[in-house]
């Protein structure tokens, strides 16, 4: 076998065993969703979010119930929301509430009204862009793909051709008001095989991913030890 069909061959099998599905992006816009920015800060590695807030007298321990408010479509200035059917629209954010559901119906128990021991989580969709599966397909088996996605992940932190989803989410203390914790983040696809024929997979494993990411931080605020992090 010619050299060249062999790296072709160990770059497609590098691909279709890559662990990561998606990653951070390396910036976000804000949507205006959260309205007061000024106490975000920076989040430190893949497993924080870009911008994060958490309230350093929260004790989290006091909470046993959750309550999840309908995800609301922010459709900022350039938001790519603008350019997608209604229909998708309404499928994604009833995806992205499942996920939060069932992440956090393990720990806690979800109600629909505020009271004592309550958190209120209110998340906003900003940003959902669909993959051009073809395209990403492609870029991610060929050699010159990888090379020019590589160029672009490292200046934007998303591949070229893939999906992304950016959103913004706060938990509050549904009795008092009180802020908790606040974060902004935006992910993409990773430039992995799994599910590139699939045009919102980039997005719906962003999801996936920032409802066990949450699951997980709470465990930590908690204070338990069995926590277990996200794969991306």
């Amino acid at each position: 076998m010619p050299r060249s069909e062999r790296f072709l061959l160990a770059l497609v099998f590098f691909a279709m065993t890559a662990c990561a599905t998606t990653q951070q992006a390396n910036t976000v816009n804000r949507s205006g969703f959260l309205e007061d920015y000024s106490m975000l800060q920076k989040g430190v590695g893949d497993s924080e979010a870009l911008l994060r807030y958490v309230n350093p007298v929260a004790d989290w321990k006091h909470y046993s119930k959750i309550m999840i408010d309908p995800i609301q479509l922010w459709l900022g200035e350039g938001s790519s929301l603008r350019d997608i059917p209604q229909e998708d629209r309404i499928r994604l954010t009833s995806l992205l509430s499942g996920k939060l559901q069932n992440a956090l119906l393990a720990d806690y128990r979800i109600v629909r009204k505020a009271g004592p021991r309550v958190m209120r989580l209110s998340v906003a969709l900003t940003e959902a862009e669909a993959s051009n599966t073809v395209l990403d397909t492609l870029s991610s088996v060929l050699p010159t793909g990888y090379v020019i996605s590589g160029t672009k992940s490292l200046t934007t932190g998303t591949g070229t051709f893939v999906g992304s989803a950016s959103i913004e989410a706060k938990i509050s203390d549904a009795e008092l008001g009180t802020l908790l914790a606040a974060a902004v983040d935006r992910r993409g696809g990773a430039k992995s095989l799994s599910g590139v024929t699939s045009e919102w997979n980039d997005v719906e494993e962003s999801f996936e991913y920032w409802a066990n990411t949450l699951r997980y931080r709470l465990c930590q605020w908690r204070g338990e030890h069995s926590c277990v992090p996200p794969t991306p």
